[in-house]
């Protein structure tokens, strides 16, 4: 191996050693068109940044004039002061987004924007397409060029072949949507409509909050109210919105004048969204399509702790969303709950560090144990997934460095051994881990005592218990990446 590929790949392994969901996106319409949204999509993002940190945008429209800035970097990073100056509008769109490998360029950061004659478009998207390819060499016949490599790209193109041919914005999105296939929850920006999408199977989550007044905060912006369009019910939140709904499988709505539009596209729209918004992606404090997600997470621990359990002296979480699965376990186990591992929220983007040696020492300051916590006791960790297995190898290792007795790892997903198509980023299946090794080839890899996964029933179990709502338990969540059977038919391998 050379050593640049040696490099990459010890970056890959010992840093991205968990799935990745690959964008959030967020947009508001205010119905005083003297106001300005963009302060709001800004908090709204900072919300939305753990669903992707290597690039971020903005679009804002007023009077039809449309501004579009997107830069790689966090949030804050990106959008300082002088920049957020430059966007002003009653309505605009923003994105988060996480990439794949080779694909970590500006060119392919979000929202893209469209401008022609018969006016501005812009698309925030959240996901993947299956046919990406077809659309692109259909659109390039037309006329259409690319600056990227993104789907969000080519939707955008065909909402503009699709509009400038009818003239007419539902049409368009209903050629557009019935044309794409994968997973999709898109938040379009026009001239003077906000507009938001979710595939016929609800993949990747979308929600509707309102800006009502009053409210109990004292924002401006809330004088005479509007709509808010985010991956995830936290963002609403965080500017002082309320949470309406979410928005359903095949639904299309559309927000101008102040008023909202609703109509759903296609007829057998079955509800498949990803099992891991709840187990891992989701912040705990949203609720995403009716499930509230952190008490997913501690009704999954106690489900594995009632499937495998294990005397102990302590059971502790993998920052952060092992943790309240860990108290799930507890509870379950009457295993005493203790912080035992600490996680740096500081340590540099591994991306942007030059050196190999450098990207391995981040791993390594990654996690630190609480040695006194730990020190001489029977020790359950739990964590929400394995997937090429290296960081619970050196979880194990530094726990039984710290003093620990025993190490059991307990894992609040089934094996991970096939990959997503839709919008997370996965490694080929070859480096999936549970794909080629039996649980116990894997406890003995990572070193510990001993190890078990949560059942895909129970799993199942922990997001139906929690449902406030009347989702259908037989076609809920897509499970794909544990089962191999997904929602929409897929060719190819990763």
């Amino acid at each position: 191996m050379s050593s640049g590929a040696e490099d990459k790949f010890q970056h890959e392994v010992c840093l991205n050693d968990k799935l990745r969901e690959e964008c959030g996106v967020f947009g508001i319409f205010l119905k005083d068109p003297e106001k300005n949204a963009v302060p709001l999509v800004y908090h709204g993002l900072l919300s939305l940044q753990h669903r992707g940190q290597e690039s971020a945008g903005i679009t804002a429209v007023k009077e039809k004039n449309m501004e579009n800035r997107r830069a790689m970097g966090l949030v804050s990073q990106v959008f300082k002061p002088e920049l957020l100056e430059q966007l002003n509008g009653p309505a605009a769109i923003g994105h988060v987004r996480y990439s794949t490998a080779d694909t970590i360029t500006v060119e392919n950061a979000q929202p893209f924007a469209s401008r022609s004659k018969l006016g501005s478009i812009a698309v925030a998207h959240n996901g993947t397409l299956v046919n990406a390819a077809k659309a692109r060499e259909e659109l390039e016949n037309d006329g259409f060029s690319f600056t990227s490599s993104s789907d969000a790209e080519v939707i955008t193109n065909l909402i503009a072949r699709n509009y400038k041919k009818d003239l007419n914005l539902e049409k368009a999105l209903t050629d557009t949507i019935q044309f794409i296939k994968g997973s999709y929850a898109l938040v379009v920006l026009t001239d003077d409509a906000l507009v938001g999408v979710r595939d016929p199977n609800g993949i990747r989550p979308l929600c509707l909050g309102k800006l009502n007044p009053p409210s109990r905060f004292n924002f401006p912006w809330k004088q005479k109210g509007g709509w808010i369009l985010a991956s995830e019910s936290c963002a609403i939140d965080a500017v002082g919105g309320t949470f309406a709904r979410d928005i359903e499988p095949g639904e299309v709505v559309i927000i101008s004048g102040g008023q909202l539009k609703s109509f759903i596209i296609g007829e057998k729209n079955h509800r498949a969204v990803c099992a891991f918004e709840y187990v891992y992606f989701a912040r705990p404090d949203s609720i995403i399509d009716r499930v509230d997600v952190y008490n997913a997470r501690i009704k999954a621990g106690e489900i594995l702790g009632q499937e495998s359990p294990i005397e102990a002296d302590l059971v502790i979480g993998v920052p952060d969303s092992g943790i309240p699965a860990a108290i799930g376990y507890g509870r379950a186990t009457g295993t005493p709950f203790g912080m035992g591992i600490v996680k740096s929220k500081y340590v540099a983007r591994a991306f942007i560090i030059p050196y190999k040696t450098q990207r391995e020492e981040i791993v390594k300051v990654k996690h630190n144990v609480i040695a006194g916590e730990v020190r001489g006791k029977r020790v359950i960790i739990i964590d929400d997934s394995i997937v090429r297995g290296t960081t619970s190898r050196r979880l194990v290792e530094i726990l039984r460095t710290a003093g620990a007795r025993e190490v059991h790892m307990r894992i609040c997903s089934p094996p991970v051994r096939y990959p997503c198509y839709f919008g997370i980023d996965t490694p080929h299946r070859k480096d999936l881990i549970s794909n080629g090794s039996s649980p116990k080839e894997l406890c003995s890899f990572i070193g510990a005592d001993s190890l078990a996964f949560i059942s895909v029933e129970g799993l199942l179990e922990s997001m139906r218990a929690t449902e406030t709502g009347k989702n259908n338990p037989q076609d809920g969540y897509c499970l794909g990446c544990f089962t191999g059977e997904y929602p929409i038919r897929v060719s190819g391998e990763k």
